[in-house]
């Protein structure tokens, strides 16, 4: 029996070599993926034929010469038989799925190249269902198997912190120490983890210019005028600038404006990429320029131009991301993922003081290795901006929420909440790949 074994990265490139090996008639007996792609079993059709029994010719008997008598004979005993009842056929016994599977495929191989794509996501979707069965197993003996890992999971999804950040944890997790240790461990890797500007000295002597970006309400403007006093304390009002590209809402460059009268600051209002590069070559004798960006949505196809036309401006402009503390987690990962196209050089958390958790907004932080620069909490200035510090914003993402939430998990639920994540998270990764 001449088996041949085919290893290919895609089914189309196994069924190829197959029919340049072996002929369009081959018969494939396994299709499984590996490592290396697909792995296809098979042997020629002329082996199968050899399988068959041989087929055994019966002696003919020689011909019975019809006399008139044989002739009378016969329709004397046809009559005087009974008539015969007629049966319906049997059913043939049910065929096995592997000769079914076999059967199938041999035939043209536009076919079995189909065949064989269907057998392989039939074989995805049946492993799929194996390790959501098995990953609910795994998450609902979690308490009892692994009490600490138990109690650094619903501590940091109670925090506001995502599954995925959760589970990269639980992985590092040491398995020596008790719940006590396991949160401090958890707690400490956190802090390592988050970037936070050391010293502001770099930025307030260094100058430059900065751009403020993020969507509509995340405080832009406002952390603009903190920021413009900060540098005016230290260098002095005629070394600063202020340029504003809002020119969509009404009156929006004008609260720029009053915040530049106060400090005694120019303010200069931009529209396109063109008076940018003007602008920005007039000031070019200034310290420090802050550049106030228009806010959209990060769904809006604008973003794109914006970040472009700040990075094709002819200068160096350092960009900062504006996260709103208070914005669910899955719309600051998408408000990242818009505005980091072409790579940003820090964020600023705002609204620090309306947020009931700030777990969202430092995992998307972690996990997106932003360097967090300053927390604004509250609208006076200069006053409400602090440097970023780990330690306070770590304590107050797992500062001791109220048992009254309804957000918060009780240990038993814990496991269905895990378990239904990554069943989700499995048949989207299925939907897409």
């Amino acid at each position: 029996m001449n088996v041949k074994r085919i290893v290919a990265k895609t089914s189309r490139e196994a069924m190829r070599q197959l029919r340049e090996e072996l002929g369009p008639d081959a018969v494939i007996l396994s299709n499984r993926a590996v490592e290396d792609g697909v792995e296809v079993l098979a042997m020629p059709a002329e082996d199968i034929a050899a399988f068959a029994p041989p087929v055994v010719e019966k002696p003919v008997a020689p011909p019975v010469a019809r006399t008139p008598e044989v002739i009378t004979q016969a329709f004397t005993n046809r009559a005087s038989k009974a008539p015969e009842r007629r049966t319906e056929p049997e059913p043939e016994p049910a065929v096995s799925f592997k000769r079914r599977l076999i059967e199938r495929v041999a035939v043209p191989s536009e076919d079995s190249a189909h065949l064989a794509q269907s057998v392989i996501s039939e074989i995805k979707a049946m492993q799929t269902s194996l390790e959501s069965q098995i990953s609910d197993m795994a998450w609902h003996d979690l308490p009892g198997r692994d009490p600490s890992g138990a109690a650094v999971m619903r501590d940091m999804l109670a925090a506001g912190f995502s599954a995925t950040l959760s589970r990269d944890l639980l992985e590092e997790l040491p398995k020596k120490g008790d719940v006590e240790q396991a949160q401090a461990w958890m707690r400490n890797t956190l802090m390592k983890r988050l970037q936070v500007m050391q010293n502001e000295n770099d930025m307030l002597d260094g100058g430059g210019v900065f751009a403020l970006m993020g969507p509509t309400g995340a405080g832009k403007t406002t952390t603009t005028a903190k920021l413009a006093a900060r540098f005016v304390v230290r260098h002095g009002a005629e070394k600063l600038a202020l340029l504003t590209t809002d020119s969509y809402r009404i009156g929006g460059h004008e609260q720029l404006r009053i915040y530049g009268k106060i400090l005694g600051v120019t303010v200069h209002a931009v529209r396109d990429a063109a008076d940018l590069k003007l602008a920005l070559s007039e000031l070019r004798n200034k310290h420090t320029v802050l550049i106030d960006t228009v806010g959209m949505s990060q769904r809006d196809h604008a973003v794109a131009e914006q970040v472009e036309m700040l990075c094709n401006a002819g200068k160096q402009i350092k960009r900062l991301l504006l996260l709103n503390a208070t914005s669910h987690g899955d719309t600051l990962n998408e408000v990242v993922q818009a505005y980091q196209t072409r790579g940003l050089d820090g964020c600023i958390l705002s609204k620090v003081d309306e947020a009931a958790s700030l777990g969202a907004a430092l995992d998307c932080a972690i996990r997106h290795e932003l360097n967090v620069h300053y927390l604004a909490t509250g609208q006076r200035v200069p006053e409400d901006l602090h440097l970023a510090n780990r330690q306070y914003l770590i304590h107050r993402a797992f500062k001791t929420r109220s048992l009254a939430s309804p957000w918060q998990l009780d240990d038993s639920e814990l496991a269905f909440a895990m378990s239904g994540i990554q069943s989700t998270y499995r048949e989207s990764a299925v939907a897409h790949g």
